[in-house]
């Protein structure tokens, strides 16, 4: 069993604009569609930059006075810019349709960004990732969390008798209890159900009958 990937919570279609979308175009499109930033793309649709609000009000900021060097000429630069080739930010926060959820989510925080754009494997913008997208998994019904971790983790991953385990979900936190074979698959149960999208925490108190672990550590 695999965890959600970007594709499958991912926006589409995206937004974007070619290198030589005006200053006024692009201010359009991003009160059109209320959204903060908007991806340049080459006419194979590869993203080769990104243009935010600050772009396009850098022309009314002095902080070329204050910058020294090329900082200063880039400032000034995108202060002068008429399309969206000047006004762009050359580097683009991009990530891989096929990669896990559980990465991008993390590269979000750390690095602060609000959304990262989604390219397939010959490069091309397939979608955009946003915070409130990855957010938007947690939204999912508990009932329906249930019946996914009773299916996917406990019946097709760990082979338990259902009987013998009970499934609890409040708020996202699930909790698991009853007993199954190996200790083994007391772990495994655990972090397959983590992965199961909209889950928020998981409370393991499953017991075991045969402690395979210990065997395995003595080898």
């Amino acid at each position: 069993m695999r965890g959600p990937l970007v594709s499958d919570l991912m926006s589409r279609p995206v937004v974007s604009a070619g290198p030589g979308t005006s200053f006024k175009e692009l201010a359009a499109l991003l009160a059109e569609h209320a959204i903060a930033a908007i991806p340049v793309v080459d006419e194979h649709r590869r993203p080769i930059g990104v243009v935010d609000e600050a772009d396009l009000l850098a022309r009314h900021s002095r902080d070329a006075r204050r910058e020294r060097g090329l900082r200063r000429l880039v400032v000034w630069t995108k202060a002068q810019g008429l399309t969206a080739r000047e006004l762009m930010t050359r580097r683009v926060p991009t990530v891989a349709k096929d990669e896990p959820v559980s990465g991008a989510a993390r590269r979000l925080v750390e690095a602060n960004l609000r959304c990262l754009y989604v390219v397939n494997g010959a490069g091309h913008l397939v979608g955009v990732l946003a915070r409130r997208d990855v957010l938007r998994a947690f939204l999912r019904p508990d009932e329906e969390i249930k019946e996914t971790v009773e299916r996917e983790v406990l019946q097709r991953s760990i082979w338990a008798d259902l009987s013998a385990v009970d499934v609890r979900v409040d708020d996202g936190v699930v909790t698991l209890s009853g007993v199954i074979d190996r200790r083994s698959e007391v772990e495994r149960a655990e972090w397959l159900t983590e992965t199961v999208p909209g889950v928020v925490a998981v409370r393991n108190r499953l017991k075991y009958t045969q402690d395979d672990g210990a065997a395995a550590e003595a080898r």
